[in-house]
């Protein structure tokens, strides 16, 4: 099987369609200074189009002023798994793209309560992050409790398909690990289908978490409404 994650950097990538939310119910105040406040500092600059509309490769050493591997975190929800990793790992640096602008509030949020300088915040889609990062400049990546798309007719909106994983191959290191975890056994049907198609090795598909796993809100919902999480973790083919 060829590798089709082999891709050349587009400089001129097609505008997208967007699908899920971006705004929720009205933010607290307080939530509202986290983002006029914090937001600013944290956000990864040349990541957009009306930053970087030649969509210029960007320099991910100069994110965090140094050249500590990176990882990524493809939707962060609640934020509460990026800033635990954030924690438990004051060495690397995790870039976290989340286009639910309550979710990056919420982060925001936990970010100052606990301290953490080793995070960068992009408020929007993935895929525009992952335009300008140069070739295997991620050393770990996170999918944790995706956006199910449960109707079959929404199934190409997944991440979990050659749109989103062949970007994310390219812009992982060989060898580097990748991270999926869902209660929605159709979607982690896909991925298992999808993400080795891309350039990826399965090296684990399980029930149990993995050691430095945080449990997400998202997760608990799912155990209280009798839903069975499941793990899997690839590796970027060399």
């Amino acid at each position: 099987m060829s590798d089709t994650s082999k891709s050349t950097f587009d400089p001129n990538p097609p505008r997208r369609n967007f699908y899920g939310r971006r705004h929720g119910k009205t933010l607290r105040q307080s939530q509202k200074g986290y983002l006029s406040e914090d937001l600013g500092e944290l956000r990864p600059r040349g990541i957009t189009v009306g930053d970087n509309p030649d969509r210029r490769p960007i320099d991910p050493a100069a994110i965090f002023g140094d050249d500590r591997p990176i990882w990524l975190e493809v939707g962060f929800g609640g934020g509460e798994h990026m800033v635990h990793m954030a924690a438990r790992y004051p060495d690397i640096g995790i870039i976290g793209c989340e286009p639910f602008i309550n979710g990056v509030a919420m982060l925001l949020g936990k970010i100052r309560n606990a301290g953490v300088t080793n995070v960068s915040v992009h408020p929007g889609d993935a895929r525009d992050l992952m335009d300008v990062l140069p070739d295997a400049s991620i050393s770990r990546a996170f999918l944790n409790y995706p956006d199910p798309w449960p109707k079959a007719r929404h199934h190409r909106r997944r991440f979990v398909t050659p749109e989103h994983l062949i970007p994310l191959a390219r812009v992982m290191k060989p060898g580097a690990e990748f991270r999926v975890a869902t209660d929605i056994p159709d979607y982690m049907r896909q991925t298992l289908e999808e993400v080795p198609q891309a350039g990826f090795d399965l090296i684990g598909d399980s029930p149990v978490a993995w050691d430095d796993w945080l449990s997400t809100r998202y997760e608990q919902k799912a155990l209280r409404e009798g839903r069975v999480p499941h793990y899997a973790t690839f590796r970027r083919k060399g």
